[in-house]
């Protein structure tokens, strides 16, 4: 049994029965961190000290009589490096925050400390999280492991990388335009992004307040169900949390999508994608077919007008918060990153408020479309992985967050799962979309395509 390429359920499974050691998993962890983490530069701060002493206390107490186990008991994690740590440098991937070692946890962190997670270290993103490549200025490009020459994407990109290739367990990513679907999908991974509200932002370095969002990376559909529910719920000292019940998201995951009704989006924005993803998205569409599904072509509403609303706010918000920094100090920013701070500064507030009235009326809209379907099924990146060479960083956030970004405007949940390879061996990914609050939904459909296909299953050499 290879240790670093277990899922994270069967490892939860293993670990209840003592039948796999916390520590032996770790360490085998860590050994291989050692020896990847040179050539795929995932991690910004590795912490085997911190991961080995949480590995004993775990082994403790699964041999102590009367123990209370944590869901996530054992089980090594990493962590996108902006969620604040306590005691562990928090970069946001930005030079300005380089010496940075907050006092306190994010919220998440606590959650899933408090369920028994390992830490194995922070990982590699893009500049304050504003791009979508993973090509940081200061720490380095983060390199996509099914080809190393190519994008991680972003800008979650290590945790993408860290769990395509057997760096960790799960991982918790941030998306304000796709940023953590966006590496699931050019990395072969399972990526989440929850419903606004769903998930606490509190303690997580922001980009913008409005369409932020914290959801799981994860290897498979059922991990990512196990993650989501350790961090969900209600959080009274984040402003942007909302107190909805949160669903059982395990109990009816095996239950099929028979009878579903599903809408392939189709239509002059949703059909500007490469052939070799269109291929792969109309046999996904097949494949929920033949799972009782009823499959039709359906126009979605608005969507090009989000993308455009979506980055106005991100790229305004970004140039709020980083004012001071972007006034005194430019140069500490990287070259695509001051391009986007200084389009969201220019924006005029006119500009702004109609994007936020445009945000009032395409969610009331995606609402009504979603009376009629019980999902929706895009790609999530129109593209596979590019080259890092070359192309341009701000032009490439435009195309890659095509499809994920008018879900950040909307609030709505959305996942990509793998569903195909190109000929070159690169990772396609399916995006599904439910109504609001409809996470269980979501994991539902996403585990019942990926047990009847074996995208999932495709590894990348190490």
């Amino acid at each position: 049994m290879e240790l670093t390429r277990l899922t994270l359920s069967e490892a939860i499974h293993l670990i209840r029965h003592k039948w796999l050691s916390p520590l032996e998993l770790t360490q085998a962890y860590l050994e291989r961190i050692e020896r990847l983490n040179p050539s795929l530069n995932c991690f910004i701060t590795i912490t085997p000290e911190l991961a080995l002493e949480q590995a004993r206390r775990a082994e403790q107490a699964l041999v102590k009589s009367g123990a209370e186990f944590g869901s996530l008991q054992g089980i090594p994690m990493a962590l996108k490096d902006l969620f604040d740590t306590a005691g562990i440098l928090t970069t946001a991937g930005s030079s300005f925050f380089a010496q940075r070692v907050p006092d306190q946890d994010a919220e998440v962190v606590t959650r899933i400390r408090q369920a028994g997670a390992i830490l194995l270290g922070k990982l590699n993103m893009h500049e304050i999280a504003l791009g979508v490549t993973n090509v940081n200025p200061h720490y380095g490009p983060c390199r996509n492991p099914w080809d190393t020459q190519r994008v991680s994407g972003g800008s979650s990109g290590g945790s993408a990388v860290a769990l395509a290739a057997g760096l960790c367990l799960g991982s918790l990513g941030s998306d304000s335009g796709g940023s953590i679907r966006i590496p699931a999908s050019l990395c072969g991974v399972v990526g989440l992004k929850p419903t606004y509200g769903r998930v606490s932002l509190r303690g997580v370095v922001p980009l913008s307040w409005h369409t932020d969002h914290v959801g799981p990376l994860a290897l498979t559909v059922m991990d990512a169900a196990i993650l989501l529910s350790v961090i969900a719920g209600y959080d009274p000292d984040d402003p942007s949390s909302l107190q909805v019940p949160v669903d059982d998201y395990l109990t009816h995951i095996q239950d099929g999508v028979r009878d579903w009704r599903i809408a392939l989006a189709s239509d002059a924005y949703f059909d500007e994608v490469d052939v070799e993803v269109k291929t792969a998205i109309v046999a996904a569409t097949q494949t929920f077919a033949e799972l009782g599904a009823q499959v039709e072509p359906a126009a979605f509403p608005g969507a090009r007008r989000a993308a455009q609303a979506n980055g106005l706010m991100v790229t305004s918000d970004a140039a709020a918060f980083h004012r001071e920094r972007l006034e005194s100090q430019p140069r500490g920013f990287g070259a695509d990153v001051l391009q986007r701070l200084r389009f969201g500064a220019a924006y005029t507030s006119t500009e702004y408020i109609q994007a936020r009235r445009s945000q009032t009326i395409l969610r009331r809209q995606y609402e009504q479309f979603f009376e009629q379907y019980d999902l929706l099924l895009t790609p999530a990146t129109p593209v596979a992985a590019p080259l890092i060479e070359g192309p341009d960083a701000v032009e490439q956030a435009r195309l890659l967050t095509r499809y994920t970004a008018p879900f950040n405007l909307t609030g709505l949940p959305a996942l990509s799962l793998p569903c195909g390879f190109t000929r070159q061996g690169l990772p396609i990914g399916l995006q599904l979309v439910a109504r609001p609050w409809a996470e269980a939904t979501l994991l539902r459909a996403a585990q019942a395509y990926e047990q009847a296909t074996a995208w999932h299953t495709r590894i990348p050499e190490a």
